[in-house]
């Protein structure tokens, strides 16, 4: 069957990879009423396009950081990508690289930060979780330093992992032939079966709870890397994040995965754009699986995204090829849904090309 769109691969994946696995890269907390709302909301969002404009040449070049890349669309850290094939994280460097755009690796990543460095070229920036011992903290970051990563984002919405009831169900655990390569001979204890999931038992044990605003400050004297605070659902946070020091933020809800019935992030997003008033740039990530959903984050004022689960189910279902073909596809969405909305930039990308529920005037018949 010919895959036309990102969300064929998921069902590709379901049938390919084993329960346990599948499962926790599909599930989200509780009632996983986020994780359908983080979909759902984009749908409520509609589009102004302008007509009759030249667009004959559009160009989706952006920057990010400082780093060129060749469109706002990126490649968000998701752990343990060999569960999903053996390249894992291997084949999406080489795929996020090709497509000239940033990948993040996941503290939890099945390859360690020298592997993913050694596919070759790429603008690469790596999730730090914090742990309670902080000279692993330290080590870590300065091994992604070495390895030519350009920038932390520091995953702040999981001082405890949220309860995932197919993890409990299936009893997750890493599979056998599989470690966190990062920590590989660091002695923090593995994560075995529990009577729950033993992700949840991990996080328990090794990740720190009293992680706060200090903490954001005390990294900045380990690294002089850039550093993006992942998790920001509120404008009071996104204040906070600025005063701490923190280069960017981007507005997530961990994939829907932490605290249920948070907002999706599209529609949290405004709220943190507002509030960081331009003085640093603002990311999304949750539920974009359409070009359409790039456009509108962009149109609300983000300044790229990230996509996470459409990256490993491509990559469950066909491996390097099948990130490469998701980006790809991304793309030319993305650059048709700016040629008939009548924008040929990105800066061309504003407000006024869409409406949303909070827009309420435009929805009712104009007299």
């Amino acid at each position: 069957m010919e895959i036309t769109n990102v969300t064929e691969y998921e069902a590709i994946a379901k049938e390919k990879l084993p329960k346990m696995v599948y499962d926790y890269y599909a599930s989200g907390a509780e009632d996983q009423w986020t994780l359908k709302e983080n979909r759902n909301a984009f749908s409520r969002i509609l589009f102004r396009p302008r007509i009759l404009v030249d667009v004959s040449k559009i160009d989706m070049a952006t920057t990010v950081l400082g780093f060129k890349i060749s469109m706002p669309i990126m490649i968000a850290p998701t752990a343990m990508q060999k569960m999903a094939h053996p390249e894992g994280e291997y084949a999406t460097a080489r795929a996020a690289s090709a497509a000239g755009t940033i990948m993040i690796l996941s503290s939890w990543a099945t390859s360690s930060v020298e592997e993913v460095a050694s596919t070759g070229p790429g603008i690469r920036f790596f999730q730090l979780y914090v742990y309670k011992d902080r000279n692993v903290v330290a080590q870590l970051v300065r091994r992604a330093e070495r390895a030519g990563f350009n920038a932390i984002a520091l995953t702040v919405d999981t001082p405890r992992l949220g309860r995932r009831e197919s993890d409990i169900k299936n009893r997750f655990v890493l599979p056998p032939f599989l470690t966190l390569r990062n920590f590989d001979g660091l002695n923090l204890g593995t994560m075995d079966k529990t009577n729950d999931s033993g992700l949840a038992s991990y996080v328990a044990g090794q990740i720190d709870r009293s992680l706060s605003w200090k903490d954001v400050k005390w990294l900045q004297t380990i690294t002089k890397l850039p550093i993006l605070v992942k998790g920001v659902l509120t404008a009071e946070d996104t204040r906070l994040a600025i005063q701490a020091g923190a280069a960017g933020i981007i507005v997530s809800n961990h994939g829907a995965r932490q605290l249920d019935y948070v907002p999706a992030t599209i529609m949290a997003l405004e709220e943190v754009v507002k509030a960081a008033q331009g003085r640093v740039p603002v990311f999304l990530d949750g539920g974009i699986r359409r070009g359409t959903d790039v456009f509108k984050a962009l149109a609300l004022g983000a300044s790229g995204i990230f996509i996470g689960r459409p990256v490993v189910f491509s990559l469950a279902a066909e491996g390097e090829a099948g990130v490469r073909k998701v980006l790809q596809m991304l793309r030319d969405e993305f650059e048709l849904t700016m040629a008939l909305s009548g924008c040929r930039s990105l800066k061309e990308i504003t407000r006024d090309h869409i409406v949303t529920e909070w827009d309420r005037p435009y929805l009712s018949p104009r007299l």
